[in-house]
């Protein structure tokens, strides 16, 4: 049994283990909140998945925390499970639904995420006003929200900003949002479970991080030992998010170059 310890984002970063406890011989019972569960039901080595809120108990012989995981591995920089992608892909029926949705793909689409669950006990850090993403905002490309959990200060600047397409009331879990990621051909968050959902499927992200990151991300480097797609961006200074936003958009710039159309 192999069960949910912290948060979403969590759960997606730590299910890259499944496959190699499956190789050690056990039959990997995997227990996650629903907003995951389809989602992470399909990584190979997971023979059940269940949400425990609503299945009865299942019978296991051992049981790890996901967010143990790394240490019950020995884990070391050198040796994290690093892979191009080990969440399946999503249904490209379901895909070809969030596209049409979408519309023409006749400019970039960039999802965008700016804050986290606002109970985290670091939110004050990690999250961005969305009011502060006004600079990146006048790049000319198509912005996606993907941002769950709108607060009230945001609500009124998004309002404001017809340019973004928010189709958000349709992501009823992350298999839905995975969906929509693969319509997109960058995404840009904060330091929230959607920059692990686009770092498991292999999708390019773009992470902004504060002076004082979480752990996870470590320091001085602009790349995740994590997720092969990642790459990040983080404050000079605590507090500093216009230094973030100044160097995503001259990236951004940079990447509308790259990308044919």
């Amino acid at each position: 049994m192999l069960h949910a310890d912290e948060a979403l984002g969590d759960s997606i970063q730590f299910a890259c283990y499944v496959p190699m406890v499956a190789a050690l011989g056990g039959r990997v019972i995997l227990e996650v909140r629903p907003a995951v569960r389809s989602l992470l039901a399909g990584i190979p080595g997971v023979a059940t998945c269940i949400d425990r809120s609503s299945t009865p108990s299942l019978a296991f012989d051992l049981h790890c925390p996901l967010g143990s995981l790394p240490l019950a591995f020995g884990t070391r920089l050198d040796t994290i499970p690093l892979a191009e992608s080990y969440v399946p892909a999503p249904p490209a029926a379901r895909v070809k639904v969030w596209d049409d949705r979408l519309g023409p793909h006749t400019r970039l689409r960039v999802g965008l995420v700016w804050s986290g669950d606002s109970g985290h006990k670091n939110d004050h850090n990690r999250s961005i006003p969305l009011r502060a993403l006004a600079p990146l905002l006048n790049c000319d490309v198509q912005f996606v929200s993907l941002q769950k959990g709108i607060r009230d200060q945001d609500r009124t600047f998004l309002g404001e900003r017809g340019d973004i397409v928010d189709l958000t009331e349709q992501l009823t879990d992350f298999s839905e949002t995975a969906a929509l990621v693969s319509c997109l051909d960058l995404v840009i968050s904060a330091d929230t479970s959607v920059v692990h959902l686009s770092g498991a499927l292999g999708a390019p992200v773009w992470t902004m991080l504060p002076f004082n990151p979480d752990w996870r991300w470590l320091l001085n480097r602009d790349d995740s030992p994590w997720y092969r797609s990642m790459r990040l961006f983080r404050q000079p200074k605590r507090g500093d998010w216009a230094s973030v936003v100044d160097n995503v958009r001259r990236a951004l710039e940079d990447f509308k170059v790259t990308q044919p159309r």
